[in-house]
C-alpha cells in the first residue's frame, strides 16, 4: 500500500536514426537505472507543457510532444505514479546534456538498449509500442 495519492507523470519517446533519447536516473525511484526523460505533471500545467519542459530540464534537448504512445503505472510502499508517455519530435541535432533529475543522457542505438540496467516495465513498454523488437532486448 502506498502513502499517497497518485501522482500524475509524463515520459518522453524520442527516437532518432535508430537512437532512444535515454536518461540514467539520478534521484528515487530507481537511482542509477535507465529510463526515458520525464517527471512530474506541476499543478496547472498540461501534459503536454510538462513533457516539453521534462525534455529539456532533464537533457537540454528541444521538442515537440506528439500523441500518447501509452501509459504505465507504478507503485511502491513510498509512491504511485501513472506516468503518461508521449511520443515527442527532437528539435535540435545536439547533443543531450543531464540536468535536473538526470545523472547521465544520451542516444542510446536501439540494439544496445538490452545491455542497460532499465527501470522495472521500459522494455516491455518499448516492445509493446512498437519502439523496439523483442530480439534488441536479448
Amino acid at each position: 500500500m502506498t502513502s499517497g495519492r497518485p501522482e500524475l507523470c509524463v515520459g518522453a519517446i524520442a527516437v532518432r536514426d535508430e537512437c532512444l533519447l535515454m536518461v540514467r536516473r539520478g534521484r528515487q525511484p530507481g537511482i542509477g537505472l535507465w529510463s526515458v526523460p520525464g517527471g512530474h505533471v506541476e499543478a496547472g500545467e498540461s501534459v503536454v507543457s510538462a513533457v516539453v519542459r521534462e525534455l529539456a530540464e532533464e537533457t537540454g534537448v528541444d521538442g515537440v510532444c506528439g500523441p500518447l504512445m501509452g501509459w504505465i503505472e507504478r507503485t511502491d510502499i513510498d509512491y504511485h505514479h501513472v506516468i503518461l508517455d508521449f511520443e515527442v519530435t527532437v528539435l535540435s541535432d545536439g547533443r543531450p546534456a543531464a540536468g535536473d533529475d538526470a545523472a547521465e543522457a544520451a542516444w542510446v542505438p536501439l540494439g544496445e538498449i538490452g545491455g542497460l540496467d532499465l527501470v522495472d516495465g521500459l522494455a516491455a513498454f518499448l516492445v509493446e509500442h512498437g519502439v523496439t523488437s523483442p530480439l534488441t532486448l536479448l
